[in-house]
């Protein structure tokens, strides 16, 4: 199946749309369906194990809520970490830091798109950047660019993005059958067109050489790519 990037409709709509509302809420829905906060939350213990260095960025963090669902399955393991939430859009509501404070998580926002802000941010070293449903919405040539601009900025990237392939395109159909709204139901189709296969990300990694990749298929819909500098 040939990748197509295609605009979403979540993306062009105002925030406080009520269809974007409900989309949001879907993405939580969908996340957890998928088991991405768990397999984020098990992927981060794996690879952030200096207790010195919980340090996470998002980008493309949206509402904040996918990051508040790893914090929650971290808190035992991790009662502290400090995490900066970047997306174009200020998303957030006044409950959500609030939540992240009371696991002992130090949040903060940053309203910018993730390439400029990569571009201008200098990170400590052992800074993990992380993404979740945010790489497929970028054409070859800007996945590139941001994928050169993580690894400047970071000891450890995690993506989890969708999963091109015939299983996922089936069930993409079926969501009515867990509530999601027409917005939803119409973005996930052209997610998982341009979604991940084999080793597309790893193949746009600018330094082979001094990383480790590890880019594979996780579950019955996604898609896991993991970069982790070797010194």
């Amino acid at each position: 199946m040939e990748r197509i990037v295609l605009p979403e409709l979540l993306d062009v709509l105002p925030p406080q749309d009520q269809s974007a509302l409900r989309s949001r809420r879907d993405l939580r829905r969908l996340n957890a369906w998928m088991g991405h906060p768990r397999i984020m939350a098990q992927l981060l213990q794996t690879y952030l194990t200096d207790r010195n260095a919980r340090r996470i960025v998002e980008l493309g963090a949206g509402d904040g809520h996918f990051l508040l669902s790893v914090a929650r399955r971290l808190q035992e393991r991790w009662p502290a970490a400090t995490a900066t939430l970047v997306d174009r859009l200020d998303l957030l509501d006044s409950q959500t830091p609030q939540d992240f404070d009371q696991l002992g998580w130090s949040v903060r926002t940053e309203i910018a798109e993730a390439a400029e802000w990569l571009r201008q941010s200098v990170q400590p070293a052992e800074t993990a950047v992380v993404s979740n449903l945010f790489l497929h919405q970028f054409q070859k040539e800007q996945l590139a660019e941001l994928l050169r601009l993580a690894a400047n900025a970071a000891r450890v990237v995690i993506a989890l993005e969708p999963r091109r392939s015939w299983l996922p395109k089936f069930c993409g159909r079926l969501l009515w059958v867990i509530g999601c709204g027409p917005v939803t139901r119409h973005d996930a189709n052209i997610s998982i067109r341009a979604g991940f296969s084999g080793g597309e990300l790893s193949a746009l990694w600018p330094d082979k050489k001094n990383w480790e990749l590890d880019e594979r298929p996780v579950g019955l819909f996604s898609h896991r790519f993991v970069a982790r500098r070797k010194h």
